[in-house]
C-alpha cells in the first residue's frame, strides 16, 4: 500500500514543504527538501519519530516545589508517555545543579533526564 505524508521540516530554519511517500511503511521517496538534513528528518519522523522531552520534576526541602527537566537525547514518540509517569513518581532532594541526572537510563533507553536549573536546599 502506497501512502504519501505531508510534513514541514524543523531540521533547519527553511521549513520547506515536503512529501513523503511509503510503501509498506517504508520511505519510498522525499520530495520538497533543498538539504540532505531535510531528507533525514523526513524519513525518521515517518519510521521512528523522535522528541527532546522538557517537563519538571517534584523537589524535597527546595527553594521550589519544581524543577525544569529535559531528556539529554532525543526519546522515541511512543515512549513520551510511558516516561511520565516514570517522572512523575520521582522526587529530587534538594541541592541540585544544572546538568544534574533526575533520572538515569530511563526506560532503559539510554537517554538521562537532566535538570536545566540549579536548586538551593530551603
Amino acid at each position: 500500500m502506497v501512502e504519501e505524508r505531508k510534513l514541514v521540516c524543523i531540521a533547519c530554519p527553511i521549513g520547506c514543504h515536503m512529501t513523503v511517500t511509503l510503501e509498506d511503511k517504508k520511505v519510498i521517496n522525499v520530495e520538497g527538501n533543498t538539504c540532505k538534513r531535510g531528507a533525514e528528518y523526513a524519513k525518521a519522523e515517518c519510521t521512528n519519530p523522535t522528541r527532546i522531552l522538557t517537563t519538571t520534576m517534584k523537589v524535597n526541602n527546595g527553594i521550589v516545589p519544581l524543577v525544569s527537566v529535559k531528556s539529554n537525547k532525543p526519546l522515541p514518540k511512543g515512549l513520551l508517555f510511558d516516561c511520565m509517569k516514570v517522572i512523575n513518581s520521582v522526587k529530587l532532594e534538594a541541592p541540585m545543579k544544572i546538568g544534574d541526572i533526575g533520572v538515569e537510563n530511563i526506560l532503559d533507553t539510554g537517554v538521562n533526564i537532566v535538570l536545566t536549573r540549579d536548586v538551593d536546599k530551603n
